[in-house]
């Protein structure tokens, strides 16, 4: 499995058309599946260093891609994902700031996904956690 064609992608025409996640993935049989923990953009301190949306947005995301990474995968196995905001209005405002983050990381690859606002998140001036499910290949035989 490559990151070409790590899952079937499933977009029903009676549910509207999704922009920025697909609706379901399928992913291949065989597949190790790998559960990434809740990312904030808090440091090994758990201290978060940044209120800024977009930076915090980004340092979650890396984090969990490195979970991912650790593991033997690539950005295209992650099939599904949570993102939990502390703040909508947030969200909304710098949308084009993710979009840009977003391609940068996982280039034009869509899992399915969720986005929750919640009241408030574990570390102190996290803004943004991020969640997700990571589909990596069949380990190879040993030759």
């Amino acid at each position: 499995m490559d990151g070409t064609d790590a899952f079937d992608v499933f977009n029903p025409p009676e549910l509207a058309e999704p922009r920025g996640w697909n609706h379901g993935l399928l992913a291949p049989a065989g597949g190790r599946v790998l559960f990434i923990a809740g990312q904030t953009a808090g440091g090994p301190d758990g201290h978060v260093e940044t209120a800024d949306f977009a930076a915090q947005f980004a340092l979650a995301l890396d984090r969990v891609l490195a979970v991912v990474r650790a593991a033997g995968g690539e950005p295209a196995h992650v099939g599904r994902m949570t993102v939990y905001v502390t703040d909508l209005p947030a969200y909304r405002d710098a949308h084009a700031e993710l979009g840009a983050v977003w391609r940068a990381r996982m280039g034009r690859h869509y899992p399915a996904m969720a986005l929750v606002e919640v009241r408030g998140l574990v570390e102190r001036g996290a803004r943004v956690e991020i969640e997700a499910t990571a589909v990596l290949p069949a380990r190879r035989p040993r030759e």
